[in-house]
């Protein structure tokens, strides 16, 4: 398509042009980050016809006013809520715990119980049921993990999702994806016969927060694990580069990165892990030659 093309404009309720569309993306790209392509358009317009509807507007230009008010930041969370996908469940890749369980937490927890420091950060939790399946690995392996200073840090830029994330209760189908010898870390007996609810103990390990990745992270470092998977495929190749950089300064020299299945390590930072599994990396410790320099 050259420059001097446009796509069809989509002949519906609300009038949403090329022109619209580019403006809404330019939100997305420097709030949240989003890389939104032109053949996004039809997915865009049906998710924000929505709040169009909602907030009784006529067209998309009144509510691209609407979030150009500094007094409706919620109204950016909505946006940034319609645009993204929360697609999560417990345990999810799988192979990623396996390795966790067997390559990497053995260290840890010998580290933790000779007084060290232990700091895990699920980037882009969603739903929590990522951190919750770290709290519950953590637990399987160490239970009384609750008495040394091991924390998991689950962060997200939506606070909505974080808003139920931090209820820690599910419907009782997403058991299946939980082994069954961490049930006992659950709550199965709630007043509600739908659902269950995450135990205190998993609870106690894992703090929420609002953070947006591609600003400022008002969080301290270094983190042994970071768990960022199937985030960075919203943003572009530059943005993903930079992501992968600051994730590397955030880890400690022998930390441990895992990505989602669709994504890969880019830019300078390849040079900084190697490859323990599927997706999984290891920060490559600095080399001290002979003379010890």
């Amino acid at each position: 398509m050259t420059s001097a093309q446009t796509t069809k404009p989509v002949t519906s309720e609300f009038p949403f042009t090329d022109a619209d569309f580019a403006q809404i993306a330019n939100v997305a790209k420097s709030e949240f980050g989003l890389n939104l392509a032109l053949s996004k358009k039809p997915l865009v317009y049906s998710r924000l016809a929505k709040r169009l509807r909602l907030r009784k507007l006529s067209t998309f230009q009144e509510y691209l006013s609407l979030l150009s008010d500094i007094n409706e930041d919620a109204e950016k969370t909505e946006l940034l809520s319609a645009l993204t996908t929360n697609v999560t469940h417990f345990f999810r890749e799988f192979h990623h715990f396996e390795t966790l369980n067997t390559t990497v937490l053995p260290a840890l927890l010998t580290r933790a119980k000779n007084g060290d420091r232990i700091r895990i950060w699920s980037a882009g939790c969603s739903s929590g049921q990522e951190p919750y399946s770290l709290a519950l690995s953590v637990l399987g392996a160490f239970p009384d993990a609750s008495r040394y200073d091991i924390k998991i840090l689950a962060t997200d830029i939506d606070p909505n999702i974080l808003d139920r994330a931090c209820q820690a209760s599910y419907p009782k189908s997403e058991l299946e994806a939980i082994p069954d010898a961490m049930h006992r870390f659950l709550d199965l007996k709630s007043g509600d016969p739908n659902n269950f609810t995450i135990g205190e103990a998993a609870r106690n390990l894992v703090s929420f927060g609002v953070l947006n990745l591609i600003s400022d992270w008002p969080i301290k470092g270094p983190f042994d694990v970071i768990f960022c998977r199937n985030v960075t495929i919203y943003f572009d190749a530059e943005t993903q580069r930079h992501l992968w950089t600051r994730f590397q300064n955030a880890l400690s020299p022998s930390g441990h990165l895992f990505i989602g299945h669709s994504e890969r390590v880019t830019g300078t930072a390849t040079q900084a892990f190697r490859s323990i599994g599927v997706t999984s990396y290891q920060k490559n410790q600095p080399t001290v030659n002979a003379a010890g320099n």
